[in-house]
C-alpha cells in the first residue's frame, strides 16, 4: 500500500473574515478513516485556543442591566455584539484595550485601541450607535483560552472591584468540522480509504494551520503515552530485580480480593480484615487457620499474585 498523502483541495475566505478549507487524506487502510477523522475533529473543536474579550468596563455603568444615555443599544446588546469580534494574537498573556469616542457615531470594532500584538479580523463588526454628543469610554480585557467559558467561570474578585462586566467567552477559532470517507479500489481490487476533511475557522487561524496544529497535538499526546509505557516497563523490570514494595496495598480490604465464601469467612474469623493483616501471616501459618486448607491457601496466593503482583514464597 502506498504512503499516506495529504492535499489541500480548497482554501478561501468567506463572509466576515471567516475561512474554509478542504483537505484530502489518501491511502488509508480500511477503518483508519473514521479513526483519523474523529480524532482530528475532536482536537480541532476542543483543543485549539484563541483570544477573546473576557470582560469589559464601561464608564458610569455598574451592572449589565444599565443603559447609557444617548446609546441606542442597552448594555446586554453591547456585550452580545462584543462577543462577535474576532481577534488574532501571537501571545497568550492577558492584555487590555480601550475605546474612547464622542458621538454621534456608529461604533465598529476598528475603533478599539489595541496592543501592538493584537489584531482584529473583522474590523467592520458593529458594536453600538451613539446618537448624542456624549463621550463613551470602555476598557476591554483580552484573554487566551480554549473552548467556551461562561461568565460565572471567568468571574474574579479583582475585576469586580473595578466594575468589570464578565462575558461568556468563545475562545474556539474553529467553528465547524466535517469529514467524509470514501472507499478506493485499485486494479487488484484492494481496498483503501480516503478522507475529505472540511474545516471552517473564524479567521483568526487559517484552516491549513489549524489542521497542522491538530495533527501536532495528536502526535504530542501519543508521544506522552509512549513515554509513559516505557516508564512502566522500566519500573516492572526494577520490581523483578528488587523486593516488591507492598506499602500501597496494606490498607486494601480483603473484600476487594473477591475470594470464595469459604476462604473469606476463615480470614474474617481470624480478624484478617486487610491485605496488610494478611501479609503478616506466612503460608504455613495461614494453613493452620481453622477450616482453612491447602485449597484456600492456593486461592489466596493466586489472587495476591494476579491482582496485586504480590508473590508469597
Amino acid at each position: 500500500m502506498s504512503k499516506i498523502s495529504i492535499k489541500c483541495l480548497k482554501s478561501k475566505k468567506i463572509e466576515s473574515g471567516a475561512c474554509h478549507g478542504q483537505f484530502l487524506i489518501n491511502s488509508l487502510r480500511p477503518g483508519q478513516g473514521i479513526t483519523i477523522g474523529n480524532q482530528l475533529r475532536r482536537v480541532l473543536l476542543n483543543d485549539l485556543g484563541g483570544v477573546a474579550i473576557s470582560a469589559v468596563r464601561i464608564a458610569g455603568v455598574s451592572h449589565e442591566f444599565s443603559t447609557i444615555p444617548g446609546v441606542r443599544e442597552d448594555i446586554l446588546e453591547i456585550l452580545l455584539n462584543l462577543k462577535g469580534i474576532v481577534f488574532k494574537s501571537n501571545t497568550k498573556t492577558v492584555q487590555f484595550g480601550r475605546l474612547k469616542i464622542q458621538g454621534p457615531v456608529v461604533v465598529t470594532a476598528d475603533l478599539i485601541q489595541l496592543p501592538s500584538n493584537l489584531e482584529i479580523v473583522n474590523p467592520n463588526h458593529y458594536i453600538m450607535t451613539i446618537s448624542t454628543p456624549n463621550i463613551i469610554e470602555l476598557e476591554f480585557k483580552f484573554e487566551y483560552g480554549t473552548g467556551y467559558k461562561l461568565a460565572s467561570q471567568t468571574f474574579s474578585e479583582d475585576t469586580t472591584n473595578d466594575n468589570y462586566l464578565q462575558l461568556d467567552t468563545i475562545f474556539m477559532p474553529v467553528q465547524k468540522v466535517d469529514f467524509k470517507i470514501e472507499n478506493v479500489y485499485d486494479n487488484a481490487n484492494n481496498i483503501s480509504e480516503r478522507v475529505f476533511l472540511d474545516i471552517w475557522t473564524n479567521g483568526s487561524i487559517s484552516p491549513s494551520k489549524a489542521f497542522k496544529s491538530a495533527a501536532q497535538i495528536t502526535i504530542d499526546l501519543f508521544n506522552l503515552l509512549l513515554e509513559h509505557k516505557s516508564i512502566n516497563e522500566n519500573n516492572k523490570i526494577e520490581t523483578k530485580m528488587r523486593s516488591i514494595n507492598i506499602e500501597p496495598y496494606t490498607n486494601i480490604a480483603i473484600e476487594e480480593l473477591q475470594l470464595s465464601v469459604r476462604a473469606y469467612n476463615c480470614l474474617k474469623k481470624a480478624q484478617i480484615n486487610t491485605v496488610g493483616d494478611l501479609l503478616q501471616y506466612s503460608p504455613e501459618k495461614l494453613q493452620e487457620l481453622k477450616n482453612f486448607g491447602r485449597k484456600s491457601a492456593d486461592e489466596v496466593f493466586s489472587t495476591l499474585k494476579h491482582k496485586l503482583n504480590i508473590i508469597l514464597k
